[in-house]
């Protein structure tokens, strides 16, 4: 594992804006000028949209060189060159909400991999609409929120969620398998920052049990696919995706261990590059910076 970064000395630039000549040396030009230096740089030129994306991740040797300066720097130069950007202290971590429902796959790797240092998160709260892994947030040392959902007490669930993202300052909501469908407008107040996972099989097989639909077809891939949550169900900006293959031998209780598997992994990818900040959208679509 890397090592972690310094807190207030290492910071992440992330920006896009319509390509021109002179971008690049204009943002290493003012890094240069705050005593910046580069630990890592990647950058995409999407010529169908004539679209330039960039991800900037420096040190800084002078100490008076704070986020607040450097934001405040960079805001004149961005204004100049149109440009939408965003500016973090690359060691603070992403405070997280995590949703589940019933199946607790992927909440228990989350929990796993935060534990191990393997994401730099924080958990302020898990919510759920049910009751079955209150005692694994107990374990954890998490606060556990049962917010029960049913058609004529949705919109009271979804203002209670709501305001607990605003009171304990969230910056990110992981539906992990939460088996809810958010409303249209809590999906656009969480837009950019809510991410879901959900099996490969869809849209071919819906509704209940679709791994023993995939199995009654003879399926031979078994996937997932993380995603920005959007008011379009599961068909918001794709973040990760991954498959394994399968066979005639699986049973349908296999094929479930197995996607359980790779749900886990993908959604783990997708969250970590967010906190990471090495995710842009580009529209419908994404800029991943692996």
């Amino acid at each position: 594992m890397p090592p972690r970064p310094r807190p207030g000395r290492e910071f992440v630039l992330t920006l896009s804006c319509p390509d021109r000549a002179g971008l690049v040396h204009a943002v290493t030009g003012f890094l240069v000028e705050h005593s910046g230096n580069i630990l890592e740089s990647q950058q995409f030129d999407d010529r169908l949209q004539d679209r330039f994306f960039m991800r900037v991740h420096f040190d800084v040797s002078d100490p008076e060189t704070s986020l607040e300066r450097l934001r405040a720097g960079f805001s004149s130069l961005a204004e100049t060159y149109r440009i939408d950007w965003r500016l973090f202290d690359a060691a603070a971590p992403t405070r997280t909400l995590i949703m589940v429902s019933r199946y607790g796959h992927c909440l228990n790797d989350l929990l796993f991999r935060k534990s191990t240092g393997a994401l730099n998160i924080e958990i302020p709260a898990i919510v759920s609409n049910h009751r079955d892994f209150e005692p694994l947030a107990q374990s954890h040392g998490i606060p556990f929120h049962h917010i029960p959902v049913t058609p004529q007490t949705k919109a009271e669930a979804e203002t209670r969620l709501l305001e607990l993202v605003e009171r304990l300052e969230i910056d990110l909501v992981v539906l992990a398998r939460y088996m809810q469908i958010l409303s249209d407008d809590l999906c656009k107040q969480f837009e950019g920052r809510a991410i879901n996972i959900h099996h490969s099989f869809l849209p071919s097989f819906k509704g209940a049990r679709p791994y023993l639909q995939a199995h009654q077809r003879g399926v031979k891939l078994v996937g997932a696919t993380a995603h920005y949550v959007t008011p379009d169900l599961d068909e918001g900006p794709i973040i990760e995706q991954d498959v394994v293959r399968v066979d005639h031998s699986h049973d349908p209780d296999q094929l479930v261990t197995t996607g359980r598997d790779v749900e886990a992994r993908v959604l783990a990818r997708a969250v970590q590059w967010h906190t990471e900040s090495r995710i842009l959208l580009n529209g419908h679509h994404t800029v991943v910076f692996r």
